[in-house]
């Protein structure tokens, strides 16, 4: 892991189809070594994404359906299968060269679960691994079970990543019911605020993911700032 600076962009709500363009642009920027490496940190309007290789059948709700809820569907070029972005999620993509972990795309994976279980730790959640099953899983124990509070899905485009993870917050949960969560039939999903029994904020989230990320990716965090024109990190040279 080298010790090379990276970014922080707070960009708010945005549609995914503006998130998904300004991805593909940073991405050509950090491959021609043109930007440091980015982590934007946003929330997304209602959508469903199915990932490389997904299969549509585990959009369980008909189209009727996701129309009257206004959630559109998108099939993008990351790994996993079908997940849920909405308000009340935190969505972290990481735009950031593969060289930190020699081009290891499972350490790279590794690294975004071990940010989201630290920041989970530090607000009083405790966030494991399950082995076969990427993401952060929690122990809940109403269910008797663990469910999963965090999905991952990245792309890799000479090596430099695009796409990242998905934190449910204060997400409804209830969206989840028209898919099956990342083609997992008998794992539920949950929340932080579920979890602990109050309400928190985005931002309270956003602020430990920021908080480990350095520790985690072994470099300093060369600025934090919150971005509502995409327009200005496209420029940015």
């Amino acid at each position: 892991m080298t010790g090379e600076p990276f970014r922080i962009a707070r960009m708010g709500r945005i549609s995914y189809d503006a998130a998904l363009d300004l991805q593909t642009e940073l991405r050509a920027q950090r491959q021609r070594g043109e930007i440091e490496d980015t982590i934007l940190l946003l929330e997304h309007p209602h959508v469903i994404t199915l990932g490389r290789g997904a299969d549509a059948d585990n959009i369980v709700a008909e189209r009727s359906r996701l129309d009257a809820l206004e959630i559109p569907v998108r099939r993008v070029n990351r790994g996993g299968d079908v997940t849920y972005h909405g308000p009340g999620q935190l969505v972290g993509y990481w735009i950031v060269s593969l060289s930190r972990w020699n081009d290891d795309v499972g350490r790279f994976v590794s690294a975004i679960e071990e940010t989201i279980i630290r920041a989970l730790e530090a607000l009083g959640i405790k966030g494991e691994r399950i082995p076969k099953f990427t993401g952060v899983w929690c122990d809940v124990p109403w269910s008797g079970d663990r469910e999963k509070i965090a999905s991952i899905g990245v792309g890799i485009s000479r090596s430099v990543s695009y796409h990242g993870f998905a934190l449910n917050v204060t997400t409804d949960l209830s969206y989840f019911d028209t898919i099956i969560p990342c083609a997992l039939v008998d794992k539920r999903m949950t929340s932080m605020a579920r979890l602990l029994d109050r309400d928190l904020s985005i931002e309270e989230a956003e602020n430990a993911i920021v908080e480990v990320l350095p520790e985690v990716l072994g470099g300093p965090l060369l600025k934090d700032e919150r971005v509502k024109d995409p327009g200005v990190l496209r420029q940015r040279r």
